[in-house]
């Protein structure tokens, strides 16, 4: 049986909301920026990163720890 890691779950869940409403805000700001291409490949590339961590956080969290005898 393997226990669960349920700090790094927690972390993970809270930065994946994260990367997605700092996605979700800078879209907002589009309209006001010089290149809104340029910012929105920017921003895309930072807030997938951290989603991609957030979620393997989550699976290593989900995989857990072997259980000690």
């Amino acid at each position: 049986m393997r226990n669960r890691n349920w700090r790094l779950i927690a972390v993970g869940s809270v930065l994946l909301v994260l990367a997605v409403l700092f996605f979700l805000s800078m879209r907002d700001m589009t309209p006001w920026s010089n290149d809104p291409a340029a910012l929105m490949r920017t921003v895309g590339e930072v807030s997938g990163a951290v989603g991609g961590i957030s979620l393997v956080m989550i699976v290593f969290g989900l995989i857990g720890r072997k259980a000690s005898a």
